[in-house]
């Protein structure tokens, strides 16, 4: 099957909301996820991502980041989300994706890529390591939400 890796359209914003559904449920969150079409059109200027699609047009997996700054190391890209559909795991489309990201990084002169992944998800962190990430086991997640 062929693949295509590009950045996210306005177009696509119906099928990622599906896909953040998803991803939410797969989390054991599914009621966190609250984002919405209308949402992301008056945001977009935020959001920064690449999608995988299938030669015939479907998307089949994502990847969104944005630039942080970090005070220890500087200018960083953090990657919010890597999500791939079922249906497509296995293809190489996750380390395709994470690499997009990581060449998006170095072209911005950024000095690393980071993220975070759930102690549960031992697939992921092995397949993180895999590609050569150092998983740690330091921090727990804080959210303040104003909605």
């Amino acid at each position: 099957m062929e693949f295509k890796i590009r950045p996210v359209r306005k177009s696509d914003y119906s099928d990622l909301i599906e896909m953040f559904k998803e991803f939410a449920t797969f989390q054991q969150t599914p009621e966190r996820m609250v984002n919405s079409v209308a949402e992301m059109e008056k945001e977009a200027e935020f959001l920064n991502g690449f999608v995988v699609e299938t030669a015939s047009g479907t998307i089949a997996g994502y990847a969104t980041w944005f630039f942080a700054y970090f005070t220890w190391i500087g200018k960083s890209v953090y990657m919010d989300d890597l999500y791939v559909k079922p249906e497509y795991r296995g293809n190489g489309l996750g380390q395709k994706l994470i690499n997009s990201v990581i060449q998006k990084a170095k072209q911005e002169n950024c000095k690393r890529v980071h993220w975070q992944v759930s102690k549960w998800n031992k697939s992921a962190i092995g397949f993180y390591k895999k590609l050569g990430a150092v998983v740690d086991d330091v921090e727990l997640n804080c959210d303040y939400l104003m909605i």
